[in-house]
């Protein structure tokens, strides 16, 4: 064990990785956890989060460890931030963070090493077993949830995301601005990691639960549960007109185009018909008025009317950042010549009237022009597919 340990403590230096355990007012464990890090890990700071308890003697009194704080508590997230732009600035290219209250086992540290190794420039994320005995109910339905909505926002599936194990690739973070400053901050900076193409994988490790009369939490229900809320509707949305948009963009590559007709449209072993009806309808919903929501419209609405919810989702991306103008633009135009009025698009005049029929306009013109993208989608699909003599 003790030659484990040695050999982790080279391999931790030989990263130029840091620990860093935020903490606040957690006198009755913080010592244990930083001697527990210091026998694996030989840069070992903590981040005092303005305790109002003995933690700071605490931390006094433990040698070789560095200690960064500040006079009034600014929630986990800022001391996160505060000391990951820090330990970046200071040189080190990865940071370990491991929570206070004595819940995770430094024994673990290696795990993380073995992996980052393994696979460099990841975000590593510790999964908790979360059947453990002592698991809070409210911790493991969180965590579900937390997990469901990182799903919707990146598209890639995590079993724990609300861990504070973690191991963060401090190079590849850098110059990502982050929003969050409370809790909700762990949960924000892994789906931007995701989006900035980082890697992000989960770690099997251990967890302990106090019983409940000696757990310590700051964690406010009502409070930090509606800032996590508000946090994943603005990434779901930032990921809807963003995200998926410019990923799709990026997968249009000559080869993955012919990869998709050659194996859903060519070879899907449905009929001409349905194949250039779920290109039209697809189409057809990436122009109606629903922005951010056509790609979830388009294969809910293929699958009731059992049509390709591959392909229609695909075409609905007519819609991408590029073509928002040309649609906007159209819309307004036919929705001046079908309800008979002047394009209220071009008039220059911004006044409450105004607004409403503008609105009116666009919304009626928005249908027509859906409309229209969509019979001609469909009308060139089954042109297409019947020159190319594809059988069902």
């Amino acid at each position: 064990m003790t030659e484990r340990r040695a050999s982790c403590i080279e391999r931790v230096a030989a990263l130029k990785c840091a620990v860093i355990i935020p903490t606040y007012n957690n006198g009755g464990t913080i010592a244990r956890v930083v001697n527990d890090v210091k026998r694996y890990a030989p840069d070992v700071i903590v981040v005092n989060d303005g305790s109002t308890d003995d933690t700071a003697a605490i931390l006094a009194s433990i040698p070789d460890i560095r200690v960064w704080g500040y006079g009034r508590n600014r929630g986990k997230g800022y001391a996160l931030k505060y000391a990951l732009k820090r330990a970046s600035d200071e040189g080190f290219d990865y940071a370990l963070t491991i929570d206070a209250d004595g819940q995770h086992f430094a024994d673990d540290i290696p795990a993380f090493i073995d992996r980052i190794e393994a696979a460099p420039d990841s975000l590593l994320v510790g999964a908790r077993n979360l059947a453990a005995d002592n698991m809070p109910a409210k911790n493991s339905f969180a965590n579900k949830f937390s997990n469901f909505w990182y799903k919707v926002e990146t598209g890639r599936t995590l079993t724990d995301t609300q861990s504070g194990f973690r191991l963060y690739p401090l190079r590849r973070l850098q110059g990502l601005r982050m929003m969050t400053g409370r809790y909700e901050f762990e949960v924000e900076i892994i789906v931007r990691a995701a989006w900035r193409g980082i890697e992000v994988e989960n770690i099997p490790v251990k967890v302990w639960y106090p019983p409940a009369e000696e757990r310590v939490s700051h964690f406010r229900p009502l409070r930090d549960f509606t800032r996590i809320s508000i946090l994943n509707t603005v990434l779901v949305l930032c990921a809807l007109l963003c995200y998926y948009p410019w990923r799709f963009l990026r997968s249009l590559t000559r080869e993955n185009i012919r990869r998709f007709f050659d194996r859903q449209v060519l070879h899907s072993g449905e009929s001409n018909l349905r194949m250039a009806a779920s290109m039209g309808w697809g189409a057809c919903c990436g122009v109606l008025p629903i922005w951010g929501y056509q790609l979830i419209f388009a294969v809910t609405t293929a699958h009731l009317l059992r049509l390709n919810k591959v392909v229609a989702g695909v075409f609905s991306n007519v819609s991408i950042p590029p073509a928002i103008p040309f649609i906007l633009y159209g819309s307004m135009v036919l929705g001046a010549a079908v309800l008979g009025i002047e394009n209220r698009f071009a008039s220059g005049e911004i006044t409450l009237e105004n607004i409403g029929v503008s609105l009116w306009q666009y919304l009626v013109g928005s249908a027509v022009l859906a409309s229209m993208v969509g019979a001609a989608v469909f009308a060139a699909g089954w042109i297409a597919m019947t020159v190319c003599k594809r059988g069902k």
